[in-house]
């Protein structure tokens, strides 16, 4: 097996890029938690007594306002923002959340509709 320094260029971006694509096993059937650990916890925690990431606190995110944590720095569309955390909001955020708040510092996007579903049906339970 190759070593990791074998690969060229950026070899985590690479992988990164290829799992939000959806390329690969479907993510959507991996235990929910397996699934927030592996396409949202590298920048959100569900835990409050976590230290900050880069991302906002995402318990009870669902039925929230977006820009809504007091302990989070938002960029300036999340004032502006006029809707609650639902499904429909949900799915087109993070499908891709500069065309639903502009100048969001969120780079995610997923394009795989199952995986997407699987994240706000997991984050729908997140009190």
């Amino acid at each position: 097996m190759r070593d990791r320094k074998d690969f060229p260029g950026s070899w985590l971006g690479a992988v990164a890029a290829l799992t939000a694509a959806g390329v690969g096993a479907s993510r959507a059937q991996m235990p929910l938690s397996d699934l927030f650990n592996q396409q949202c916890a590298t920048c959100h925690s569900l835990n409050p007594a976590d230290p900050p990431r880069q991302g906002p606190l995402l318990a009870g995110v669902y039925g929230g306002k977006p820009g809504s944590v007091a302990s989070f720095r938002y960029s300036p569309g999340y004032d502006k923002a006029d809707f609650t955390w639902d499904e429909t909001h949900l799915d087109l955020y993070l499908t891709d959340p500069q065309a639903v708040i502009p100048g969001s510092m969120m780079l995610y996007k997923q394009k795989n509709v199952d995986t997407r579903k699987a994240i706000i049906s997991f984050l729908k339970g997140q009190k």
